[in-house]
């Protein structure tokens, strides 16, 4: 990828550093030098106008700034609907806009990647994680540097899986496996024969894991994103099922037949904004399709492929569960049962998120599919 700059006027002079964005956003072209001296109306207005801010103040006073303007993105008058589509699509934009204001902080590296800023914290690590190695000073967002900071501390800490006894180190910019019950769905579902299975775009490897756990002797988990790769061999290793598990870097399946196929694709059919969110947002349902497309000549015989899907897509107005059993008979698969959870998370009581009319009938769902049977004669 091309490098790009970053350029701004200080002091009557020209500067130039490496700009550093994980969600893809260009250079900001105008900027203005900030300090404590700077009001959270003034912040917001020169965001709201297109003024990039490089923070020079102390770090925790930005963070506080950031937050106020946040308050003011928040305030503003938010567009609803009564029809589930036209109001997610009203609540990403509205996200989008967000997301742009607050990213007009931006904060300031030195070549060895250290905040030149009062009060910094050491960043080091969760920057190298976040954006890879450099010997030249840089500028990213505040946003990104806070997001940068949550997930290194995520990947430290690690979250409990109860179904393996132990915890899963999510790796930056791969998604955290805190929403429990689809994990549960993969341990308590009754097992067909169990000498191999695939676990389909494994992310940090917690299903392959889990499936390890359960006595599947080998296991193939595909993935192509790098850092998930690189994050599930680190977790499997780390559990011990190394030997059990191989990492493949392949797009979908792999080049064999298993009697398990496992796959939890993202479960909205929407554009992704940043690297995270391919996790969550599948355009066109294209990795769901891909999956049910190419299940049946990938399973042995008599197996079974695990689809774990959400229904939030539904009661979003984003697909029908018609549209789904259209494309499971299509692929040539029929539905041998299916295994229901309601969601745990704390966004099903929080009446005011904005997708809480979807969340609080959402269902989390084990597709057991098979392969239909040939026509006979």
């Amino acid at each position: 990828m091309e490098t790009e700059f970053v350029r701004w006027t200080e002091d009557g002079t020209e500067h130039s550093a490496v700009w550093r964005s994980t969600s893809g956003a260009t250079p900001p072209k105008k900027i203005r030098v900030a300090d404590d001296s700077m009001t959270a109306d003034e912040a917001y207005r020169l965001a709201c106008e297109g003024t990039a801010l490089l923070w020079r103040g102390d770090f925790h006073n930005a963070r506080q700034l950031g937050t106020a303007v946040a308050a003011r993105t928040d305030r503003k008058t938010r567009k609803t609907s009564t029809d589930p589509a036209t109001a997610f699509h009203l609540h990403r934009q509205t996200q989008s806009r967000r997301a742009g204001i607050l990213g007009m902080l931006l904060v300031p590296f030195d070549a060895d990647q250290t905040v030149p800023l009062r009060r910094a914290p050491d960043v080091r690590q969760a920057v190298l994680a976040a954006y890879g190695p450099t010997d030249q000073p840089t500028v990213t967002t505040l946003r990104d540097l806070l997001g940068a900071i949550g997930a290194h501390e995520w990947q430290k800490k690690g979250v409990e899986i109860p179904a393996l006894g132990a915890r899963i180190h999510p790796g930056y910019g791969v998604f955290s496996p805190i929403r429990g019950e689809y994990v549960d769905l993969v341990a308590d579902t009754p097992l067909p024969p169990h000498t191999q299975a695939f676990d389909i775009g494994t992310g940090t490897g917690v299903l392959a894991a889990v499936l390890a756990h359960r006595g599947v002797e080998k296991v193939i988990a595909t993935e192509l994103d790098a850092n998930a790769l690189a994050c599930a061999r680190a977790n499997l290793d780390r559990l011990g099922y190394a030997g059990q598990v191989q990492v493949v870097e392949t797009d979908l399946f792999p080049d064999s037949r298993a009697p398990l196929v496992v796959c939890n694709p993202p479960w909205i059919p929407a554009r992704p904004t940043s690297p995270i969110e391919y996790a969550i947002y599948d355009p066109d349902s294209r990795m769901l399709r891909g999956f049910l497309a190419g299940l049946a000549e990938h399973l042995e015989p008599g197996g079974e492929g695990w689809l774990i899907l959400s229904d939030i897509a539904e009661h979003l107005g984003l697909r029908t569960r018609d549209e789904l059993l259209t494309w499971i008979d299509d692929a040539g698969l029929t539905v041998l049962g299916r295994r229901d959870v309601a969601p745990r998370h704390g966004k099903v009581a929080d009446r005011s998120d904005a997708l809480h009319a979807a969340r609080k009938r959402e269902v989390t769902s084990l597709w057991r599919l098979g392969a239909q049977d040939p026509p006979a004669g």
